[in-house]
Protein backbone atom coordinates (compact mmCIF):
# COMPACT_ATOMS: atom_id res chain seq x y z
CA UNK A 1 0.00 0.00 0.00
CA UNK A 2 1.46 3.08 -1.08
CA UNK A 3 1.92 6.77 1.82
CA UNK A 4 -0.68 8.33 -0.36
CA UNK A 5 -3.39 6.30 -0.56
CA UNK A 6 -2.97 6.46 3.43
CA UNK A 7 -2.99 10.37 4.09
CA UNK A 8 -5.52 10.85 1.55
CA UNK A 9 -8.33 9.66 4.00
CA UNK A 10 -6.81 10.66 6.91
CA UNK A 11 -6.27 14.62 5.84
CA UNK A 12 -9.64 14.75 4.74
CA UNK A 13 -11.35 13.36 8.12
CA UNK A 14 -12.43 15.59 10.33
CA UNK A 15 -13.49 13.25 13.34
CA UNK A 16 -11.88 14.76 16.36
CA UNK A 17 -12.42 18.59 15.17
CA UNK A 18 -15.35 19.27 17.43
CA UNK A 19 -13.44 18.10 19.93
CA UNK A 20 -10.19 21.24 20.07
CA UNK A 21 -12.83 23.68 19.13
CA UNK A 22 -14.81 22.47 22.67
CA UNK A 23 -11.14 22.76 24.44
CA UNK A 24 -10.75 26.03 22.99
CA UNK A 25 -14.00 27.89 24.06
CA UNK A 26 -13.05 25.73 27.57
CA UNK A 27 -9.93 27.61 27.99
CA UNK A 28 -11.46 30.81 27.27
CA UNK A 29 -14.13 30.66 29.17
CA UNK A 30 -11.75 29.62 32.02
CA UNK A 31 -9.38 32.44 31.00
CA UNK A 32 -11.76 34.57 31.03
CA UNK A 33 -13.22 34.09 34.30
CA UNK A 34 -9.87 33.99 35.89
CA UNK A 35 -9.21 37.45 34.43
CA UNK A 36 -12.54 38.58 36.43
CA UNK A 37 -11.52 37.29 39.34
CA UNK A 38 -8.11 38.37 39.66
CA UNK A 39 -9.66 42.19 38.60
CA UNK A 40 -12.64 42.26 41.13
CA UNK A 41 -10.86 40.63 44.03
CA UNK A 42 -9.07 43.43 45.16
CA UNK A 43 -11.91 45.93 44.96
CA UNK A 44 -14.20 43.12 47.05
CA UNK A 45 -11.97 42.36 49.59
CA UNK A 46 -11.68 46.34 50.58
CA UNK A 47 -15.56 46.35 49.90
CA UNK A 48 -16.09 44.31 52.62
CA UNK A 49 -13.42 45.09 54.80
CA UNK A 50 -15.48 48.63 54.77
CA UNK A 51 -18.43 47.29 55.46
CA UNK A 52 -16.64 44.93 58.41
CA UNK A 53 -15.39 47.69 59.86
CA UNK A 54 -18.28 50.32 59.30
CA UNK A 55 -20.48 47.23 61.08
CA UNK A 56 -17.90 46.67 64.15
CA UNK A 57 -18.26 51.39 64.63
CA UNK A 58 -21.90 51.10 64.88
CA UNK A 59 -22.08 47.78 66.94
CA UNK A 60 -23.51 44.77 65.16
CA UNK A 61 -22.01 42.01 66.38
CA UNK A 62 -21.41 39.77 63.32
CA UNK A 63 -20.77 35.82 63.62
Amino acid sequence: MQLKNLTGPFLRDEDGAITVDWVVITAAVVGIALAVMITLGGATDDYSDTIASTMDARGVSSY
